[in-house]
């Protein structure tokens, strides 16, 4: 392994581990999805065979697997609808905490649970820290209505790809059933605009913009030395 790819998963060690050690004693957590995530996952687990006692509700059958494997217990929004806080990672976060998720296709489960938590902590390496959004947005889909929804996804200025299994043939299907379109829209001048639109269209499950949790999101952007944190306290005005 080169030194680049060790300093990355240092990094994202380093953030989930931080992350983990945020959890305290009988809170109901969101547990997201993501190589990160799994980092957070690992690290809890730790805390959970010294006596932490926590219940976590997963955005993905894969991250359910994995928590299941840890002994950490959990939950759902229907027994816990609402969740002291949610760990997650993002493909993208800019300087006001705004955020692109979705390349695991756990998007729609992830908003669920960002929504019903008090907080929202977001575990990335600072690669994913930038500037201002320009990674694909992933939009969920029914796939009822796949031709009309890329149609009107063009009609916003984007290049809508249908996204493809890699070890499957065909398109890759959420754990909600559905398929995953990603869009290049370059620049994203307003993100929260943008989101709004793509919810709009008709056969729209959602899409991986997160724009509406910033004042309740902290960001952990790890690298291989120590990690950042940053709150709405940091929003750059």
């Amino acid at each position: 392994m080169d030194d680049s790819a060790e300093a990355l998963i240092a990094a994202k060690r380093a953030a989930g581990y931080k992350a983990a050690d945020m959890i305290e004693e009988d809170m109901i957590i969101g547990l997201g999805t993501g190589s990160t995530v799994f980092y957070a996952l690992e690290r809890l687990s730790c805390r959970v065979r010294e006596g932490l006692h926590v219940s976590g509700v997963p955005t993905s059958y894969q991250t359910a697997r994995r928590a299941l494997e840890y002994g950490i217990p959990l939950t759902t929004l229907d027994e816990q609808p609402v969740l002291d806080l949610a760990v997650d990672g993002a493909d993208q976060v800019d300087m006001h905490l705004r955020l692109i998720k979705g390349r695991g296709a756990a998007l729609t489960k992830e908003k669920c649970v960002a929504a019903a938590a008090d907080r929202f902590i977001v575990i990335i390496d600072e690669q994913k820290l930038v500037n201002s959004l320009s990674a694909p947005v992933p939009v969920e889909v029914i796939p009822f209505a796949i031709r009309p929804v890329m149609t009107h996804l063009e009609d916003l200025g984007c290049r809508p790809v249908l996204r493809e299994g890699i070890k499957k043939d065909g398109p890759v299907i959420t754990d909600n059933g559905n398929f995953v379109v990603d869009c290049g829209f370059m620049p994203i001048d307003h993100p929260e605009e943008l989101e709004n639109s793509i919810k709009m269209i008709p056969g729209v499950v959602d899409s991986g913009l997160f724009c509406g949790f910033t004042r309740k999101t902290t960001v952990i952007v790890g690298n291989r030395k120590k990690c950042r944190v940053l709150t709405s306290a940091d929003i750059v005005p």
